[in-house]
Parts: C-alpha cells; sequence; structure tokens
C-alpha cells in the first residue's frame, strides 16, 4: 500500500510491512489496524508473508488481513517504481521495520525496492535504534543522501537513538522524532539529542486515550531553543500549531 498521508513532514506513505509488536499504549498504527483490518485474528508468535494481496468478500483488498501482527506485503515492493515524481516517503507507517522481529532479508529486500526508485526521498523510524549499526555493520543499511534514519522516543530517559551516524567512511542520516512528547526533556537531554542528529520532529499526543498527556509550551521551546543553538531544524507536528502560536515552526534539513 502507498497513499498520500496527513503526516505533514512527509508527502506519502509506504508500508511493505505493516504490524508491529512494541505494544505502545498510544500507537494510532494499532488502531488502525483492528478498525480496517479482518476477522483474522492470531497470536503474536507468527510472522506473515504475502505474495498477493486478501481480498475481503466483497471483493477489496484487507489492508491488515492479521490485525497489527507483523506483515510482509511483498507484493507492494514495486510500488515506489510506480511514482514517477519525487516525493518524500515514510516507509513502514503502520510497522517498526526495524523491530527485532523483523528478517534482515526483509530490511534488505526494501532497501533494494528503494534503490530502484532514487527520485524519492526515504524516511524511516523505530523505536530500536540498536538495530542500525548491526545493519550497517552488515553491510544492508544504505548510506545515501536520501536515506534518513530517524529514531522514535516520547522520553528523555528512553535508549539514546543512534549516535554515531559515521560509520566506516560512510555516512547516515540520522532524525529524532518525539512523537507523543510525554514529559519535559530539559536542557541537558536536549542539548545531548538534538548534538547527535540532523533533524527534529516533536508532536503531541492525539485521539481520546484516557491517560492523554498534553505538552507545556516550554516543553517545545527548550527542545526549539537547542535546535537554534546547533543549527539543526525543528519540524513542530500540526497537533503542536494551536499550543505553540507564534512560535509555531515547521523545518526541513533538505530546504
Amino acid at each position: 500500500m502507498g497513499r498520500k498521508t496527513k503526516i505533514d513532514w512527509c508527502d506519502s506513505s509506504w508500508n511493505p510491512i505493516t504490524g508491529c509488536l512494541h505494544g505502545c499504549p498510544y500507537c494510532y498504527a494499532a488502531g488502525m489496524a483492528r478498525r480496517f483490518g479482518g476477522k483474522i485474528i492470531t497470536g503474536h508468535d507468527h510472522l506473515y508473508i504475502l505474495d498477493a494481496p486478501i481480498r475481503r468478500e466483497d471483493g477489496t483488498i484487507n489492508p491488515y488481513p492479521y490485525r497489527f501482527d507483523p506483515t510482509y506485503h511483498k507484493y507492494r515492493l514495486k510500488i515506489p517504481q510506480d511514482w514517477k515524481k519525487p516525493q518524500t516517503i515514510f516507509v513502514c507507517s503502520m510497522a517498526d521495520m526495524f523491530g527485532e522481529w523483523v528478517p534482515d532479508e526483509w530490511i534488505d529486500q526494501i532497501f533494494t525496492a528503494c534503490l530502484a526508485a532514487p527520485q524519492h526521498r526515504y524516511l524511516f523510524l523505530t523505536k530500536n535504534p540498536k538495530r542500525y549499526p548491526r545493519a550497517a555493520l552488515k553491510n544492508i543499511l544504505v548510506a545515501e543522501d536520501n536515506f534518513w534514519y530517524g529514531t522514535s522516543t516520547p522520553r528523555a530517559d528512553d535508549p539514546a537513538f543512534w549516535s554515531r551516524p559515521s560509520q566506516e567512511g560512510r555516512y547516515y542520516h540520522t532524525f529524532l522524532s518525539i512523537e507523543p512528547i510525554l514529559e519535559r526533556f530539559g536542557k541537558s537531554s536536549a542539548h545531548g539529542s538534538v548534538a547527535l542528529t540532523d533533524w527534529v520532529i516533536v508532536g503531541a499526543e492525539t485521539g481520546n486515550r484516557k491517560d492523554k498527556v498534553i505538552p507545556e509550551k516550554g516543553w517545545i521551546m527548550e527542545l526549539a531553543e537547542e535546535c537554534d543553538k546547533r543549527k539543526k531544524p525543528i519540524f513542530m507536528k500540526e497537533s503542536l500549531r494551536a499550543l505553540m502560536g507564534d512560535d509555531f515552526r515547521q523545518e526541513f534539513p533538505w530546504k
């Protein structure tokens, strides 16, 4: 599946993999899979591979036939080649492509598909950034200007994102996605985080979760100030527009 998206820091999303095992309580993707998936409910110990889409009784494609169980939709690999106009693509917005359960083979095949459509910019995002350097050592990770590797972290004390973007003479663009921001990062945490990345994205939790966290403007301003000191761009998601008012900013590192 490839489609236009409401995610404001990219043009489109492309999901050759769907499903995730992290179990985050605020995950929008899990809710979508439950809502639009089929009635096939399985355990979480199995990985699924589809060479062709599964269709519902009415003939429409079921985008999440195994709900949020990890599923590799191999038939979607050529989608970027069909998009002739250059786009910024969020790869696997409905999965964690670098989760420990994802085989290296899947990752390698997806990168090969990306390289076959070099007109696009590809953004990857994971809660498991320790997989990045391991993939680099295996020569799986691609070091190209149009490949960006992000770490998703809602809290300052979460495991550090990949802090060695340069490895064996190759440079990898990295970014930090603080979404949803669940607490104040503080100047020391912000300093360390911003110093080690090329771009910062920050957003508030959306939806109606019972324990939903409403961020304070000061949390965002501290991050923005540190980005300014380091001359790093910061992108505030639309979920922060009302909170930030005149201080709302949406900056990209490639513009």
